[in-house]
């Protein structure tokens, strides 16, 4: 006789249900795009926000040295 047993397929999808609940893997992953993706939107609201004076700033270099 063989040593693999055959399983209820009802005890295979049970078994297959607690392991995807008790994976966090995805979770994590969703957590770090949505971190990155807030350092992004700092990042470009900081730059938006200078631009303006830096524009200001580099007309003002670029007519003196004229």
């Amino acid at each position: 006789m063989s040593a693999i047993r055959a399983r209820n397929p009802r005890t295979i999808m049970l078994d297959r249900a607690k392991r995807f609940l008790a994976d966090e893997s995805g979770a994590t992953a969703i957590e770090y795009a949505l971190i990155a993706s807030l350092v992004a939107l700092t990042i470009i609201a900081s730059l938006n926000a200078i631009s303006g004076k830096l524009k200001n700033t580099f007309n003002e270099v670029a007519s003196n040295l004229k």
